[in-house]
């Protein structure tokens, strides 16, 4: 098969490149800049000719949509941009995958969920109560799809971390390893996500849509397990866990680190206090082993200390 990826040059989309390395179908990776050493076709996902040009070009027949803006601070004063990038792009790829009959792989976050109270994780139904821009868009951008009828896949996730780009696992590295004292919050729960392990996940989607391409021979319209679902590590944790275990894992050992409440870093946007995703459906769906937080995070500084 033939698979797209947008923001390639990302944190998941450089993930993704690693697991395609071993993968016999034809992937092409997208971005909107080109990095040195890594081969990146030009795409601009706000435009839909230009979607609908390279998917009958290069006869696409999976979109993986890594692409997103995610400065969720940043989206409080631009609004415009954040809606254009997380809603109307991911619909546009929806409308141009549709008329190949191709699947759309998109990505979201946990960010649609903490309006409301609770303290269970958070189902695929759960109804979305953004509490900021960005949340807002990224659940414009989920109705968006749905509301083309398309194939879909949309994977939720949350805390996302990687060897690539700025994330909070290279960030605290650095700190703990420079500052003498550190306060993180530890009022704020979820659960870290591995890109590499997310785009394994991806991977397993693809194959299970692969297979039933063959079983059915095309002739259908749509894909049986098309949804939302929900993908982070196994586990829960603070962000004040998460950094404890960070510099313990990389030896760290001379930070203090200390927890405080979410208002001793006052921000334009509340952020979920409780967003730890319920991975069950997607486990059940697709026959797929989460690992725990703890060993996926072993792994990564394991390859950033390489």
């Amino acid at each position: 098969m033939n698979i797209l990826v947008t923001g390639a040059n990302g944190q998941l989309g450089n993930e993704m490149r690693i697991v395609a390395s071993g993968s016999k179908d034809k992937y092409i990776f997208t971005d909107v800049v080109e990095v040195e050493g890594q081969e990146t076709t030009i795409l601009d996902i706000t435009d839909l000719d230009a979607i609908r040009s390279i998917v009958k070009k290069q006869d696409v027949n999976i979109i993986v949509n890594c692409a997103a803006y995610t400065n969720v601070d940043a989206a409080e004063v631009n609004g415009i941009l954040a809606e254009k990038l997380n809603a109307e792009a991911p619909k546009n790829l929806a409308l141009a995958i549709k008329e190949v009959n191709g699947l759309l792989i998109h990505i979201s976050t946990d960010y649609v969920f903490g309006g409301d109270p609770y303290n269970t994780p958070c189902k695929e139904d759960q109804k979305g109560t953004p509490t900021g821009v960005y949340g807002q868009t990224k659940l414009h951008g989920e109705q968006g799809i749905i509301g083309t009828n398309c194939n879909y896949v949309i994977l939720r996730t949350a805390w996302l971390y990687s060897e690539f780009g700025k994330n909070f696992v290279k960030t605290m590295l650095n700190l703990t390893s420079s500052k003498p004292q550190l306060k993180v919050v530890f009022d704020q729960v979820g659960t870290p996500t591995y890109a590499l392990d997310l785009a394994k996940a991806i991977q397993i989607v693809v194959e299970d849509y692969k297979k039933e391409c063959l079983e059915y021979n095309h002739q259908w319209s749509q894909y049986t397990k098309n949804g939302i679902y929900h993908y982070s590590n196994e586990g829960v944790c603070s962000w004040f866990d998460f950094t404890k275990m960070i510099a313990e894992m990389s030896g760290n050992t001379s930070c203090d680190i200390q927890p405080c409440h979410s208002d001793e870093f006052p921000s334009p946007v509340k952020r979920p206090s409780f967003s730890v995703l319920d991975k069950t459906k997607i486990k059940q769906t697709f026959g797929i082993s989460v690992p725990y937080w703890t060993e996926s995070l072993k792994c990564c500084i394991k390859n950033l200390k390489k």
